[in-house]
C-alpha cells in the first residue's frame, strides 16, 4: 500500500510540475506575442503619419510628368537616403516610377501589393511583409494622392525596416526570465514537499471516492427509473391505443388512450383482467390468440357501438418478445381511431351518390326529347322546337353544374394559384352582383335595396367577392315570392378583440329554413325540399361556393333563418390583409 501512494504522489508531482511549467511558458509566450503584436501597431501608427505628412509635400503632376517626378526625386526622395525611410512612387497602374532603396526600372509591378490595394480602396493602406527587392521584413504605408479634380493619380509609399522584437528585448529581459525560472522551480519544490504532507489523507481521498462512484451509481440507477416513467409518459401522450398481453392474454399494460377507447376510467385496475373482459371484442380476442400461437403480426379493422355512435379502429398486433416470457412472448396491440377518416369517405361516397343523381335526371330528360325528336315527323317543326328547347334547358342545367363542381374543386384544392387580395371599394362590387340578377329579379318583380357608405372598402378578391354575392342574391330570388324584398346591406363591425370585420348582409323575406336544417345549409348539393330547389333551377353546390369564398378571405359564411319568415345570409371578412 505504501509503495502505491509513493508511485502514485511521484506521478502526481511530475504532473503538477509539468502543469506549472506547461501553464507558466503558455502565459509568457502570451505576453511576448501581445507586446510583439503592440510594438509592430506602434510601429505601423508611426509609419502612418509619417506618409500622411509627406503627401502634403507630393503633388499628383509626379506621376504624369517624368521631369516633375525626377525633381521631385532630386529635391526630397534624395535626402532620404539619410533616413530610416525607404519612400517609393507607384504609378496608378502600378509601376514603380521612383525607389529610394533601389533602382525602380528593375522591380516588378506593384499593382497586386496589398498595401497598394488598401490605399486604392481606402485611401490608405498598411503591410507587414518581407520585400521582394531588399529581402527584409518591412513596414509598409501606402496613401492614394489625388490631383485637383479628386481624380486618383498614385500612390506615395513609405516603408522601413522592422527591428527584431525579441532580439531588443532579450537583452534587457533576461534577468527577469532567470528569476521567473527561479520561482517556477521553488515553486515545483513546495508542490513537492505539500504533496508529502498530503500522502496520509490518500487513504481518506480513496475512500471519498469509492463514496463518490456510490453515489454516482445511485444517479445512474435515478436515471434509469426516470426514463422508464418518460417512456411511460409517451406512452400514456400518444394519441393511438397501445395494449400490453402476457402470454394468457392478460392485460400487463393499457395506456389511458385505450381506455378511454373503451370508457375505461382507471388504466390501473385494467392491469391482470382478461382482454375479452376488458374490450369484450371477440375479435380482438382472436386476434391476440391468433398472434399468441403463430408468432405472426396480424392487422384488422374493429367496428363498434358506444352510446349509439359507430367507432372504426385499425388494429395493429405483434408478437411481445422479452426476457420475462423469451419465445413465448406476449401481444403488443395498437389500436387508432378512424372514424373520422371513414366519415370522410362516407361523405365522399354521398357527394358522388349526389353527382351522379343531379346528372341523371337531365341526362334522361336529353335522352327522352332526343328519341321523341328521331321519331317525330319532319314536318312537326312545332313540337320539334318545343324538345329542342327542353333538351337546351337541360344541357344548360348540366354545364351549370358541371361549373360550380370545377369552381368548388379550384376554391378546395390547396395546390391551386390563389388570386390576390386587393384593397377594394365595396359598393362597386355590390352593385355588379345585383346588375348581374337584375333580369331574374324583374321577372319575379322583385326589388334589391342596397346599403353601403360609397367609402367602404376591404382586402378582398374582387371576382370572387362578386361570384359568393351573385350566389346570395340567386338564392334569395329563387326562395322570394314575387314582388318581394330583398335587402343588401354592408358595414364594418369589431368583435371583443377590437379586430375589424367588413359584414356584408343578404336578407330576403322568402320561405325561410326550418331550425334542423341549419347546420348543413352549406353543404354540397345539400337541399332543404329537392323538388322545389330543382324546380327553382339550382345546382346545390352554391351555397358550399360561397363558404369557401370566405374561407379564402380567412372569414366565414353564417344564417340566420326561420320557417316562413324569411332567410339572413351573412358574410363576415376580416379588414386587414
Amino acid at each position: 500500500m505504501k509503495a502505491i501512494k509513493s508511485e502514485f504522489l511521484k506521478n502526481e508531482f511530475f504532473i503538477v510540475a509539468a502543469a506549472v511549467l506547461i501553464v507558466s511558458a503558455y502565459f509568457f509566450t502570451g505576453i511576448l506575442s501581445s507586446a510583439n503584436r503592440q510594438y509592430n501597431d506602434i510601429n505601423t501608427v508611426n509609419l502612418e503619419e509619417t506618409v500622411r505628412t509627406l503627401k502634403r509635400f507630393t503633388p499628383a503632376d509626379v506621376f504624369a510628368d517624368n521631369a516633375a517626378a525626377t525633381e521631385w526625386a532630386a529635391h526630397f526622395g534624395n535626402d532620404s537616403a539619410q533616413t530610416p525611410f525607404r519612400i517609393t512612387l507607384i504609378s496608378r497602374n502600378g509601376q514603380v516610377i521612383f525607389d529610394s532603396g533601389a533602382d525602380h526600372s528593375d522591380m516588378e509591378n506593384h499593382l497586386d501589393r496589398p498595401e497598394f490595394q488598401d490605399a486604392v480602396t481606402k485611401g490608405i493602406g498598411t503591410s507587414l511583409r518581407q520585400s521582394a527587392t531588399l529581402g527584409q521584413i518591412l513596414i509598409y504605408a501606402a496613401i492614394a494622392i489625388e490631383d485637383s479634380n479628386d481624380h486618383f493619380a498614385g500612390i506615395l509609399r513609405v516603408s522601413r525596416t522592422v527591428p527584431g522584437f525579441y532580439s531588443r528585448l532579450l537583452g534587457s529581459a533576461l534577468p527577469f526570465l532567470v528569476i521567473g525560472l527561479l520561482i517556477i522551480l521553488g515553486a515545483c519544490a513546495g508542490l513537492y514537499h505539500f504533496s508529502r504532507r498530503v500522502s496520509q489523507s490518500i487513504e481518506t481521498s480513496l475512500n471519498a471516492k469509492l463514496e463518490e462512484k456510490t453515489w454516482e451509481l445511485r444517479i445512474k440507477t435515478e436515471e434509469a427509473e426516470t426514463e422508464s416513467r418518460f417512456r411511460e409518459q409517451i406512452f400514456n401522450s400518444m394519441f393511438e391505443g397501445v395494449i400490453a398481453l402476457d402470454p394468457k392474454a392478460n392485460i400487463i399494460f393499457a395506456n389511458p388512450r385505450l381506455c378511454s377507447m373503451f370508457d375505461f376510467d382507471k388504466e390501473k385496475l385494467a392491469q391482470g383482467m382478461t382482454l375479452l373482459s376488458f374490450s369484450r371484442s371477440a375479435e380482438l380476442e382472436e386476434a391476440a390468440q391468433t398472434v399468441i400461437a403463430t408468432g405472426r403480426p396480424c392487422e384488422l379493422s374493429l367496428k363498434r357501438y358506444v352510446s349509439g355512435t359507430e367507432q372504426h379502429f385499425q388494429v395493429y398486433a405483434a408478437p411481445l418478445q422479452t426476457g420475462q416470457w423469451g419465445k413465448d412472448g406476449g401481444v403488443v396491440m395498437v389500436l387508432r381511431d378512424i372514424s373520422s377518416l371513414v366519415k370522410l369517405q362516407l361523405i365522399r361516397k354521398d357527394f358522388a351518390a349526389n353527382v351522379s343523381h343531379e346528372l341523371r335526371t337531365p341526362i334522361q330528360v336529353i335522352q327522352g326529347f332526343a328519341e321523341t325528336i328521331l321519331d317525330s315527323s319532319p314536318d312537326d317543326t312545332e313540337n320539334i322546337r318545343h324538345f329542342a328547347d327542353m333538351i337546351k334547358k337541360n344541357a344548360q342545367s348540366m354545364e351549370n353544374i358541371t361549373n360550380d363542381l370545377l369552381t368548388l374543386v379550384s376554391l378546395e384544392d390547396e395546390n391551386t394559384d390563389r388570386p390576390p387580395l386587393e384593397e377594394t371599394t365595396v359598393a362597386p362590387l355590390i352593385a355588379e352582383a345585383s346588375d348581374a340578377l337584375a333580369i331574374s329579379a324583374r321577372e319575379k318583380d322583385i326589388a334589391i335595396a342596397i346599403s353601403c357608405a360609397p367609402d367602404l372598402s376591404a382586402h378582398v378578391n374582387s371576382s370572387l367577392f362578386v361570384q359568393a354575392l351573385v350566389n346570395l342574391l340567386d338564392n334569395a330570388i329563387k326562395y322570394s315570392g314575387k314582388g318581394s324584398r330583398i335587402f343588401v346591406s354592408a358595414y364594418l363591425e369589431k368583435d371583443d378583440l377590437s379586430k375589424e370585420f367588413l359584414i356584408v348582409e343578404v336578407k330576403d323575406t322568402g320561405i325561410g329554413i326550418p331550425a334542423e336544417h341549419i347546420d348543413r345549409i352549406f353543404e354540397r348539393f345539400y337541399r332543404v325540399d329537392r323538388s322545389r330547389s330543382r324546380k327553382a333551377g339550382g345546382t346545390g353546390l352554391g351555397l358550399a361556393i360561397v363558404r369557401h369564398i370566405a374561407l379564402l378571405h380567412k372569414g366565414t359564411a353564417e344564417v340566420e333563418s326561420h320557417a316562413g319568415e324569411g332567410s339572413v345570409f351573412r358574410l363576415r371578412l376580416p379588414v386587414g390583409s
